[in-house]
């Protein structure tokens, strides 16, 4: 009673009792550990600055001017945009970088950051000591997934502006949470299946071989996917990029397409976050007894 009447007389905010801190813990938890991930983050500063700025300068200097130089005059090519208009190559290639930035990051964060929590640092051990919850964790790692991917996309949509790929400024700047979008629709099942594995036999490097490299290829990043053969087409329709590109060409130029195929986009990518995020959640509260 004495320290509280001090911490009044001095103007002083009281300490919390435990009770009062374990009531916050369990109601702000995941913002907790959100911010616990975010400074985790500061450890590799400089992967992520590369990451959000040397990336899309490489990209769009090789990919979007380079080749876009050849695409464009040795062949004289023009991708429709609607209303029987057509758009540069580098204006149709730069929604599918921005949203292969997003997926490369999701990519990152969620297989060896996911297992070091378990297995290497086990960081999420002390806090589900603590009143946080296993889904809490989930959560916070999501919602620090999240920020990174908008300083990451939104950089990345800088640079666009730059080059002059951006298309219609009205709409265009919806491409950075289309980007997102794709980024947690294929980041979080793979942080479901990352939290299910105790020991590294080299899952990740057949995830990235085996599925992220054909995603890349194959998801009408370069070249409009139904000028692939059928027998691979598949791989664009079920992939995670090729709906957040199309979406992004939507906002960027206004991709010609049908209604009901944009809800389809928008509702795949949601199931597949949705989806990841329950299993991710399942699978912490399994592993963590909590």
């Amino acid at each position: 009673m004495t320290e509280q009447r001090t911490h009044a007389v001095l103007g002083l905010r009281s300490p919390l009792t435990p009770e009062e801190t374990a009531r916050r813990a369990r109601r702000f938890g995941a913002f907790y550990y959100a911010e616990h991930w975010l400074r985790r983050m500061r450890g590799y500063g400089i992967t992520v600055l590369v990451t959000a700025v040397g990336t899309p300068l490489v990209y769009l200097f090789g990919m979007g001017i380079g080749l876009a130089s050849l695409v464009d005059t040795g062949t004289n090519a023009a991708f429709e945009a609607g209303n029987g208009s057509s758009v540069s190559y580098l204006m149709f290639v730069a929604p599918a970088l921005l949203a292969t930035a997003a997926i490369m990051v999701s990519s990152e964060e969620n297989t060896y950051t996911v297992m070091s929590g378990f297995k290497w640092r086990r960081t999420y051990y002390g806090p589900n000591a603590s009143p946080l919850s296993s889904g809490q964790l989930v959560d916070g790692h999501v919602l620090g997934l999240g920020v990174r991917l908008l300083i990451t996309c939104g950089a990345y949509f800088g640079f666009l502006l730059l080059f002059g790929a951006a298309g219609q400024p009205a709409t265009a700047w919806l491409m950075i949470f289309s980007a997102i979008l794709g980024g947690l629709a294929f980041g979080l099942p793979l942080m479901a299946y990352s939290a299910s594995i105790t020991e590294d036999r080299g899952q990740f490097a057949m995830v990235q071989r085996f599925i992220v490299m054909p995603l890349f290829l194959f998801s009408g990043t370069f070249f409009p996917l139904d000028t692939l053969p059928l027998v691979i087409r598949w791989i664009g329709w079920i992939s995670p990029l090729w709906h957040a590109t199309e979406l992004g060409r939507l906002f960027s130029y206004g991709l010609a397409e049908p209604l009901l195929l944009t809800v389809v986009h928008v509702a795949y990518l949601l199931a597949l976050a949705t989806g990841g995020w329950v299993l991710a959640r399942r699978t912490f509260t399994r592993r963590l007894g909590k």
